[in-house]
């Protein structure tokens, strides 16, 4: 794992896909990237988190006194955010998108997400085209205005373009061995960071 950056404020690392971002149920579970982040700075602690199959720029801070405080700027939406996915089709959308669908979780099938005009949370996501790939995919950016879990996915998935290699919103077999998302770049306190594209 990438370490993008460190200050006495914070560090961002590069997480890679199929890595998660915090200790999950059982001892199969206990690897991710901020015990391996804690392992070389004890005072790290998780701001934010990203998908496990979701690669890219994840942010801990340096003691409780800075997570409350970058805690915050993510909360009051003060942190930038852009993703590079590849999905599956052809949308046409040079210009930015937005995307305004209130997401929930589906309790049955959890983790899963649903859209819920009825009773789900607000999530914004703006997107457009950036080019194609190959026969029938093409690669796009994403903002996220809000930070819903599973955000993207679900909002790609409910326009009709699931991202590649999504097992939970793509339509069947994966259509590439990872999950085709990477939170590319981030700006915070100022400060711009940016991990390449591995796909």
């Amino acid at each position: 794992m990438n370490i993008v950056h460190v200050d006495e404020r914070l560090v961002v690392v590069d997480k890679p896909s199929g890595l998660l971002s915090v200790p999950g149920r059982g001892p199969d579970k206990q690897d991710c990237a901020s015990s391996r982040v804690q392992a070389i700075y004890p005072d790290a602690l998780i701001v934010h988190r990203l998908d496990q199959a979701t690669s890219g720029l994840l942010v801990l801070a340096r003691g409780p006194e800075w997570q409350r405080s970058l805690s915050r700027e993510f909360a009051e939406r003060r942190v930038a955010k852009r993703y590079v996915a590849v999905v599956q089709g052809r949308p046409e959308a040079a210009a930015w998108q937005l995307v305004d669908l209130p997401l929930s979780c589906d309790w049955p099938n959890r983790p899963r997400q649903q859209v819920d005009r009825l009773h789900g949370k607000a999530a914004l996501t703006r997107w457009r085209v950036l080019q194609p790939e190959g026969a029938c995919r093409t690669r796009i950016e994403l903002e996220p205005v809000t930070g819903r879990t599973h955000q993207l996915r679900v909002h790609m998935a409910a326009l009709g373009y699931p991202i590649c290699g999504d097992p939970l919103y793509g339509p069947g077999e994966p259509s590439a061995e990872r999950l085709l998302l990477h939170a590319a770049d981030l700006t915070l306190l100022g400060q711009q960071f940016s991990a390449p594209l591995p796909f």
